[in-house]
């Protein structure tokens, strides 16, 4: 490695980026999945391609790859909402551990009898593409309109199943006999309960922390997060549990938990995230040797509408059959288990530990992957509209983007957020939107104008606005904005939201707005009316 190697390295590299990000552009014009793309980089490149270049190192594709799913895993946890995955626990719980054993074992199947593999190859490729991959679920669920519950239980699936795969191919790649299946599950569920209560205990302390601790500058903040995330990929792996489950459940803790500088931080997690992707998908089309696909064509393909059409819906049926679920629903998940790199990736551990055939199941494995995702990806939102599972309108309202800075010495946060189209903060006045007692809107942005806002200032779409509230009261107030914008004036009253200072969920208002401005209403709690009517005629 001489520094003139490294001027070339630097300059292919920032290359291959930037064709990379064109290459996102022109994705979301076609409806092509951006992660084919990236494989067709590394592909051109590659030996058989116009760069020549030889890469077969199996041992780093498979280290980076891990790296680079650490960050994706974590980028998607970040930006994943709680109220929307909650409800979607259970299935996803079912889908990733029950489901996933399903799919394993009809892919499997069909591999053996069909596609005449052996039973251990046909084991390593059923548990290698039974795991849905977190980044084309991510990057692809968050362009189609679809319904919370169903975005939920697909990212929260994506999320969960690698860790139970990732255990079956180690198991199924090792030199000696297949332990029990009742061995398999006893390991399985002792790594996931391991990885699960330390990526907890991570978040949490993590955003404990985050919270109370102002650092110097607001660059640090993303990365300190990012940094959390990871530890918790690292501990939870050296305690023997699930590396992946604890960075995953870290990052939604994190992800939460309303941290300072939270906007900025996905943001950095995402460019993150996108140099992750790009760089396991262009080192994978490295890793592939074109002329070699052409053998194993027919059987990824049959092995690929064996998993599709029979092994996903049957997983999908067996994991929400405690649930009550319309077909179509059931149709739309067993149509977006995405697969992606995350497959191509785990086919490199049997690589790795030389077990036989393990050269041609990758083969398979990114015939699958490369055709597949060509036919699911773009047909996914066709597939929505012809169910009728679009979003709900008004879903655009449901969140309001607030970004927090704390002001250590003068012991208090400012809040800052803007006024989106869909937000019924429009029209209300600042009087109206009761905050808590120790939180005020200090200054309103409108049309490159700032000015100091009164109790009467009307608020419009487009506004930006500094909140600051000291300590005590930070959350309160946020709770209260957010309620405001998915409510508008009356939210706490009718029902609507929730939020501390105009009641939450039937509170009492803390504070009665000066000049007015919310009216005879905003002195009275709901129901307030009702028992001083009642009052009434019992005096009658």
């Amino acid at each position: 490695m001489t520094v003139d190697y490294l001027n070339q390295l630097l300059l292919i590299c920032s290359l291959v980026l930037l064709v990379a990000v064109a290459a996102v552009r022109l994705s979301s014009r076609s409806g092509l999945p951006s992660l084919l793309i990236y494989l067709g980089i590394g592909i051109a490149i590659g030996q058989d391609g116009i760069g020549g270049v030889v890469f077969d190192n199996a041992e780093l594709t498979q280290l980076l790859g891990y790296s680079a799913l650490v960050v994706i895993l974590a980028e998607g946890g970040l930006g994943t909402k709680w109220k929307e995955i909650k409800p979607a626990l259970p299935q996803a719980a079912l889908l990733s551990t029950v489901g996933v054993a399903v799919s394993v074992g009809v892919t499997a199947a069909g591999a053996h009898y069909l596609a005449g593999l052996e039973w251990r190859q046909a084991l390593l490729i059923g548990a290698v593409v039974s795991s849905t991959d977190a980044a084309a679920v991510f990057s692809v669920l968050r362009s189609v309109p679809l319904p919370a519950r169903l975005t939920g239980v697909l990212e929260a699936e994506s999320g969960f199943n690698d860790a139970p795969v990732v255990i079956l191919v180690v198991a199924f790649s090792t030199a000696g006999p297949i332990d029990d299946w009742y061995v398999l599950i006893g390991e399985i569920a002792l790594q996931l309960a391991i990885g699960a209560a330390i990526g907890l205990a991570i978040g949490w302390l993590g955003a404990y922390a985050m919270r109370h601790v102002a650092l110097p500058a607001s660059g640090l903040y993303p990365i300190a997060v990012m940094a959390i995330a990871v530890s918790a990929y690292a501990a939870g792996a050296l305690a023997h549990g699930s590396g992946f489950l604890a960075v995953y459940l870290a990052a939604l803790v994190l992800g939460n938990a309303r941290l300072p500088h939270a906007p900025a931080t996905r943001g950095f997690a995402e460019g993150l995230g996108w140099i992750g992707q790009i760089g396991m998908f262009v080192l994978l089309g490295l890793l592939v040797t074109p002329h070699k696909l052409l053998d194993d064509i027919v059987a990824g393909l049959l092995i690929g509408l064996i998993l599709t059409l029979a092994a996903r819906p049957l997983s999908v049926l067996v994991g929400v059959l405690p649930f009550r679920m319309p077909w179509q629903e059931k149709t739309l998940l067993s149509w977006a288990g995405l697969r992606g790199a995350v497959p191509i990736v785990l086919a490199t551990i049997p690589m790795v530990a030389n077990v036989p055939g393990s050269e041609r199941a990758f083969n398979i494995v990114f015939v699958l992957v490369v055709v597949f995702t060509l036919i699911q990806g773009p047909t996914l939102p066709w597939l929505a509209r012809r169910l009728r599972l679009g979003a709900a309108d008004g879903a655009a309202a449901a969140d309001l983007g607030i970004e927090s800075a704390p002001l250590e010495r003068l012991r208090g946060h400012l809040l800052s957020t803007s006024i989106g189209p869909a937000s019924r903060m429009h029209g209300v006045e600042i009087g109206e939107l009761r905050l808590p007692k120790g939180a005020a809107v200090t200054l309103v942005v409108r049309n490159g104008t700032s000015f100091v806002p009164g109790p009467t200032t009307v608020l419009r779409r487009g506004d930006e606005l500094l909140v600051v509230a000291t300590n005590p009261v930070r959350d309160a107030a946020e709770r209260r904005l957010q309620a405001i914008s998915q409510g508008g004036k009356l939210a706490g009253w009718l029902g609507a939201g929730a939020g501390p200072g105009g009641g939450e969920a039937g509170g009492t208002p803390t504070t009665t707005p000066a000049g007015g401005g919310g009216g005879t209403l905003a002195r009275f709690r709901p129901g307030a009316l009702r028992e001083r009517r009642a009052r009434g005629r019992g005096g009658r």
